[in-house]
């Protein structure tokens, strides 16, 4: 290595001896070659390739015709297919799950996307009819961040489904580094979902919502408590989040937080902390919150 006025020969040694101690602590073996884990930058291409796929005429190129949207999809769709399926064999080589045909889970995938498709057509229409402001469905599309998301999910939550979780992780985490909305790929949501303005909402892993709901800005759906083992380690997998049955608003900053359910039809108002069952049709305000707690 050449001389440097930086000592970057000696700061490329520490951090060597840095990358030694972390692989023999975390017991990993030495990389037989190539990279070890999937990419970043490879899915954050492929989600955009499949932004285009499923609205091709609104998310694809910009001289796309519609006599040539079957041949769009088709030609992009093999590619990025393709793409995916290198990551998944990533992933599954690195969780040691040998067993697991990736093109069958590819496939399998793909099969799902006009189900995709329709679920996010729903959330589209939810929020041209939740927002007075919005003037057409092609500007919710094109701006709304809460749709952003929303696609980013619906991808993220069937590669989930399918066993590839940090495939699933990392797609959502594109989206919560766009918008600031942070779904995580496990949580199960209804068609028809709303998420008006949407910075800072956080919905956790196990979360189960109905269809039709609509929540505001920095709306928590989290747990309220973190079970451990008998040697004081984090249980995980355990149901742990709200459960929001159909046409539920949470309104901007309401935070819900434990296996509770939220019934059916019912409004949570800004600000409120929740902790306990609401049977549907409720309407919970700080108002009667705080009359909840006098003696």
């Amino acid at each position: 290595m050449s001389a440097s006025a930086f000592d970057v020969a000696e700061v490329v040694a520490g951090l060597r001896a840095a990358r030694t101690r972390w692989r023999e602590s975390q017991q990993r073996q030495r990389e037989p070659g190539g990279r070890e884990l999937p990419s970043r930058e490879a899915l954050q291409g492929i989600v955009e390739s499949l932004r285009g796929v499923l609205f091709p005429m609104r998310l694809g190129p910009p001289d796309l015709r519609q006599d040539s949207e079957d041949w769009y999809i088709g030609h992009t769709l093999d590619t990025l297919l393709h793409a995916l399926c290198a990551q998944v064999k990533l992933e599954l080589r690195h969780a040691g799950r040998h067993e697991v045909d990736a093109e069958d889970l590819v496939r399998r995938f793909a099969a799902s996307l006009p189900a995709i498709r329709g679920l996010l057509d729903s959330d589209v229409l939810a929020a041209f009819h939740g927002d007075p402001a919005a003037r057409s469905v092609d500007e919710v599309l094109l701006c709304y961040p809460g749709i952003d998301a929303m696609v980013h999910h619906r991808v993220a939550h069937r590669l989930y489904e399918l066993g590839v979780p940090l495939l699933a992780r990392i797609v959502a985490e594109l989206a919560h580094g766009r918008t600031g909305i942070d779904i995580h790929p496990g949580a199960t949501i209804g068609a028809g979902f709303f998420i008006d303005h949407g910075t800072g909402v956080v919905i956790g892993e196990t979360a189960v919502i109905g269809e039709r709901v609509r929540v505001y800005q920095a709306v928590t759906l989290g747990a309220k408590r973190f079970p451990t083992d008998d040697d004081g380690k984090i249980r995980k997998g355990l149901a742990r989040h709200p459960q929001v049955e159909d046409d539920v608003v949470i309104y901007a900053g309401a935070t819900l937080l434990g296996r509770i359910v939220i019934g059916r039809g019912s409004t949570i108002g800004g600000n409120v902390w929740v902790t306990d069952d609401v049977p549907p049709g409720s309407q919970v305000t700080q108002a009667t919150t705080r009359q909840d707690r006098r003696p």
